[in-house]
């Protein structure tokens, strides 16, 4: 599809950090995905991990560009806090050479991480530079880790924030309803009365819930877009949509009382 797009028309990103390794059909992990491919997933953060992980994802592409590098899901939220010591040893001592280079040398654009929390990227800021993060679930109407520390080092270090889930797994857009999700999983009895009480101001106001909840991180100079998955056209086209709602600057400061300033790791 992007081969015969002009190739300034769109931004292209992927992550490194993560090796595909080819296993029998019968020990593919289960990652949590339907169908999975064959393969076990190997963490590696080093210079080689690294260069390797970008070669193959040109590979993969068949294109001659990749914009952005995302150091994918280094952090204690998805590898605890041990291998965490370990695999930032790698990044700080190989992995962030690797980026570098491939920036100086015109292989990528920029680099920075795709992560779930806000300690990780502090970590790595106040040790190297980054160009960008994109940071899941933590910069949310419901979420605001991010707000106390790491939004005020993004913008003193020029570093800007690609801001996904921002419905954190959905219940900012379903409403705290049976088997709504927050964080992966089903949502506890406080989140699904903090978020009823968001939808109550809402309704008041006179726009949805997920109007104020797509737009929310979009105020924030730091921010420079927020990311959102969708498996549907009819879905994107609605979220594409939530942008035209308009939802009053005052707004927002009705729903501080109801969010989450700590990290759930």
């Amino acid at each position: 599809f992007l081969r015969y797009k002009p190739r300034d028309s769109y931004v292209l990103s992927t992550k490194v950090g993560r090796l595909f390794r080819p296993v029998p059909d019968d020990q593919v992990p289960d990652h949590s995905y339907v169908d999975p491919l064959p393969f076990a997933l190997d963490y590696d953060y080093s210079y080689d991990g690294i260069m390797r992980s970008v070669e193959f994802s040109y590979a993969r592409l068949g294109l001659n560009r990749i914009d952005i590098l995302f150091v994918h899901d280094i952090g204690a939220y998805t590898h605890g806090i041990e291998k965490t010591k370990l695999h930032f040893r790698d990044l700080m001592d190989g992995g962030l050479k690797a980026l570098e280079e491939l920036k100086r040398t015109g292989v990528i654009s920029a680099y920075g991480l795709g992560v779930n929390e806000v300690q990780i990227c502090l970590d790595v800021m106040r040790r190297a530079p980054l160009d960008c993060i994109l940071l899941a679930s933590r910069y949310s109407l419901l979420d605001r880790s991010a707000e106390a520390e790491l939004l005020p080092l993004c913008r003193a270090q020029q570093t800007s924030l690609v801001i996904g889930g921002v419905f954190n797994s959905g219940i900012l857009a379903t409403g705290p309803v049976q088997g709504a999700h927050f964080d992966y999983r089903p949502a506890s009895h406080d989140v699904l009365d903090r978020v009823g009480a968001m939808e109550r101001i809402a309704a008041e106001g006179g726009y949805p819930l997920a109007a104020a909840a797509f737009q929310f991180p979009l105020h924030e100079a730091a921010v420079a877009t927020v990311l959102t998955g969708t498996a549907k056209l009819a879905n994107l086209t609605r979220n594409l949509e939530l942008l035209d709602i308009d939802v009053p600057e005052a707004e927002y400061a009705k729903y501080r009382p109801y969010t989450l300033v700590q990290e759930l790791v």
